[in-house]
């Protein structure tokens, strides 16, 4: 899979003196979706407007399937789609008007058996002659959408799509992204909803005070950075964790009827076998157990948690 965005020392400096981002570098691989995370004021916004041509970087270059941003910034530009986290539209506007009007811009033939093909997708046909005031909160979120995918992008940007919509709309774009890339479009998504990008991502980076922590394959990163607990239901419970058991990564519950080993994710079997051999040597009887394994959310937390 080839390259369709190529992000080389990108840097962002405001007049202020704050620095957004340092000396990004990342590529985004055509038709994939990938998912950047990283808490409120981390640069996230920042390195999708300069990627849109909305922010000037201060340094480095991006290009857009190999058209510099810069230089030949019309024709990148017209890769793009963009959906904004702001309702940003004209409220006196009909839904129709306002894709039509958003086609145009970028200099595009009308096409309505696309517009309405669009309009569809986002369950908005029936509402094609409203005016924009009238539409709840959601319609309006996916009205954005619909604009950023008049003019046919071969690259999406969804900047926080599903904040504040309610979860079978969340739902509902979830599907849409997945017909996206089914299609042959490239999808970057940004989400406080980290559920989202596990959901979804083939790929994620996480950025935190402008600096990119890591770029993985998701599976990769969930077997490289997560774990796995194995939880006993005792039937008696401990005052404390026997000695023989002792080096062994363990947490009791603080009645002492239960108890927990944790372990390395990327090592599917590692020592449970032994651990639980070790237990019944021990005497110790459980009546359940069950197994659970780090979310994409634990350990984006682990890795954004401020270190003390």
């Amino acid at each position: 899979m080839d390259d369709i965005i190529e992000i080389t020392g990108v840097s962002k400096t405001y007049t202020s003196g704050f620095t957004a981002l340092k000396g990004i570098d990342l590529t985004i691989r055509r038709g994939e979706i990938f998912a950047l995370l990283g808490p409120n004021g981390a640069g996230k916004t920042t390195l999708i407007g300069i990627i849109c041509g909305i922010v000037r970087a201060s340094s480095g270059r991006v290009m857009v399937d190999g058209h510099d941003i810069v230089r030949d910034w019309r024709r990148a530009r017209s890769l793009i789609g963009l959906v904004p986290q702001e309702l940003t539209t004209d409220a006196f506007e009909s839904v129709w008007n306002t894709v039509s009007f958003t086609r145009g811009l970028f200099g595009l033939p009308a096409n309505p058996t696309h517009l309405e093909s669009v309009l569809r997708a986002l369950s908005l046909w029936d509402k094609r002659d409203s005016r924009i005031m009238t539409l709840s909160g959601g319609m309006k979120r996916r009205l954005l959408i619909a604009k950023a995918l008049a003019h046919e992008p071969r690259v999406l940007f969804l900047d926080e799509p599903t904040a504040g919509v309610d979860v079978d709309l969340r739902h509902d774009m979830w599907q849409l992204i997945s017909r996206l890339r089914a299609g042959g479009a490239t999808v970057i998504l940004t989400t406080h909803y980290i559920e989202e990008a596990e959901e979804m991502a083939d790929r994620v980076g996480v950025i935190n005070k402008g600096e990119l922590v890591l770029v993985r394959d998701k599976a990769d990163l969930m077997r490289e950075f997560g774990s796995k607990r194995l939880s006993l239901r005792l039937r008696r419970p401990l005052a404390r964790v026997p000695p023989a058991l002792e080096g062994w990564r363990l947490e009791l519950s603080g009645d002492g009827g239960e108890l927990t080993y944790i372990y390395d994710a990327r090592d599917v079997c590692e020592g449970v076998g032994d651990f639980l051999d070790r237990v019944r040597d021990a005497g110790i009887e459980f009546t359940d157990l069950g197994m659970t394994e780090s979310s994409l959310e634990d350990i984006f937390v682990s890795l954004v948690r401020p270190s003390k």
